[in-house]
């Protein structure tokens, strides 16, 4: 009983500094869309270098965003991706994000099953 006591003690120990190591690594901060170069653009999540030249394209066609909902019209910016890029994205004040910002895959399939 002692033993398989100290087993889950230690898995839990485990558990709880993996989380912990998760936490540390997690990207914090936001890309301001009015302002951000190229560079700052790839931290986003899903942010590539064509995506982040359509993003600086349309801001100097159609003037600075007005609300960052307004990346849906950029050319591959679907309601989806917005959701991911909202919690990292703002329209005014500094760019503070200094790291890729990377998201888990999501695990369900977009296709149906081949049967």
């Amino acid at each position: 009983m002692i033993q398989r006591t100290a087993v889950l003690f230690f898995a839990l120990i485990l558990a709880v500094s993996s989380l912990a190591m998760a936490a540390d690594d997690a990207a914090t901060g936001v890309v301001n869309i009015n302002s951000a170069g190229t560079e700052q653009l790839q931290l986003l999540p899903r942010v590539g270098p064509a995506l982040a030249n359509r993003i600086i394209e349309f801001r100097e066609t159609n003037g600075l965003f007005k609300s960052v909902d307004e990346l849906v019209a950029v050319k591959g910016i679907g309601e989806t991706s917005l959701t991911k890029l909202v919690p990292f994205v703002t329209t005014s004040g500094a760019t503070t994000l200094d790291s890729k910002v990377r998201l888990p895959r999501s695990s369900g399939s977009g296709s149906p099953a081949a049967g």
